[in-house]
């Protein structure tokens, strides 16, 4: 008898204003410890990672801005929509994120949230922010793309 994984994925939220913003240089996947009810608020997509971002404390890396509306048939269960989430990663990859992102002006950002089989995963990404002339160069090139798109279809 032998033993499938579930490696089905289905994406909950994706941080567009991140990819405007920032460089990614790299992503990392982590784990997060949430409750019952966010779960199943995540599940009908119900959350915000717009001002979501990394703090790394010690050994331990948590979610801070990230807002998960309460669960409506949920009461005295729901939690504090705000409230400050634990990542769940390997103590090697806390500590090398710390390094990196200590140098250089990066930052840690919340990408995207999605569920992978039963378990809700987090994609974090190390990130240097975008000067203006970036911003609008890459929104030049986007609108070139969708011009040569449009005249070729």
């Amino acid at each position: 008898m032998s033993s499938k994984k579930n490696t089905n994925t289905r994406l909950v939220i994706q941080n567009k204003k991140a990819f405007f913003d920032y460089f990614i240089d790299e992503t990392f996947q982590a784990g997060i410890s949430l409750v019952g009810t966010e779960v199943k608020s995540l599940r009908a997509g119900r959350c915000n990672l717009k001002e979501s971002y990394v703090i790394i404390e010690g050994n331990e890396a948590f979610i801070a801005g990230m807002h998960i509306s309460p669960y409506e048939k949920g009461n005295i269960f729901n939690k504090d929509p705000l409230r400050i989430r634990k990542l769940l990663m390997h103590k090697r990859e806390i500590i090398k994120l710390l390094y990196q992102s200590a140098k250089g002006g990066y930052t840690l950002i919340v990408l995207s949230i999605y569920f992978k089989g039963a378990k809700v995963k987090v994609l974090v990404g190390l990130c240097k922010g975008k000067k203006l002339y970036d911003k609008r160069e890459a929104e030049a090139i986007k609108d070139m793309k969708r011009e040569s798109d449009r005249n070729s279809g």
